[in-house]
């Protein structure tokens, strides 16, 4: 009897232990998606928490070296504009261009928003219409046509993030050194300025489901670029 009792006892230790630990489990994870609501909720989201569907956020930069604040706001700019794997050759729509020797130039139909009916040029990874990205190229591509072998400006992949590289540190494009108000934490102000470039950003008239997300995409693009600057 008495041996009976021992075992019994022994026996229901680990069944304790286990509904123990298990209703513990429970709670911390009805308690961390409380916490995790609360922050959605009131914006306060963490900073390494960026939506999957930012995947053109997420895609580096083919261009290498340059200032890390903005590399981050051109990859945040990727985000909002063209959001897919290969940005570098997606055409408005979501079709690819096979060839980027030079701009598509391909005018596809617009099915959403304001200009519903009207067909847009967008290409690339900072979707450029023709027009922009021959004014642009003009004043900031590294390797200009010649006269005499006139083919247009090269819309590689690389040429695609130097143009717009160099176009957001021209502190006379934009009135304001972007840099410096990108380094005060001014994205919110910096994503206005570009709105009327960019009409995904935010404060212009195509805004998207990514676009109340990327000052923190911003933060998070800019903790990577900080982080493979310092490995420099």
């Amino acid at each position: 009897m008495l041996e009976r009792q021992l075992m019994s006892n022994t026996e229901s230790k680990p069944d304790f232990l286990e509904q123990f630990v298990e209703k513990l489990l429970v709670r911390s994870v009805i308690l961390f998606g409380i916490v995790f609501l609360m922050m959605y909720l009131l914006d306060k989201r963490p900073s390494f928490w960026v939506p999957d569907s930012a995947i053109g956020a997420k895609t580096p930069l083919v261009m290498r070296g340059g200032d890390p604040y903005i590399r981050a706001l051109m990859r945040t700019i990727s985000a909002s504009e063209s959001n897919v794997r290969n940005p570098y050759a997606v055409l408005y729509g979501g079709d690819y261009a096979a060839d980027l020797s030079k701009h598509p130039d391909r005018c596809v139909t617009i099915v959403a928003g304001p200009n519903t009916g009207n067909c847009t040029t967008a290409a690339g990874r900072y979707q450029f219409i023709t027009s922009t990205w021959l004014e642009e190229a003009r004043r900031y591509h590294l390797d200009p046509p010649t006269l005499l072998f006139w083919q247009g400006y090269s819309f590689s992949p690389e040429y695609q993030d130097q143009v717009v590289y160099r176009w957001l540190n021209d502190s006379q494009a934009w009135g304001v050194d972007l840099r410096q108000s990108l380094k005060k934490g001014q994205i919110s102000t910096v994503l206005q300025r570009l709105s009327g470039t960019w009409t995904s950003l935010g404060y212009g008239i195509e805004d998207n489901a990514n676009t109340s997300e990327l000052p923190r995409v911003y933060r998070q693009m800019l903790k990577e670029e900080l982080g493979q600057a310092a490995k420099l």
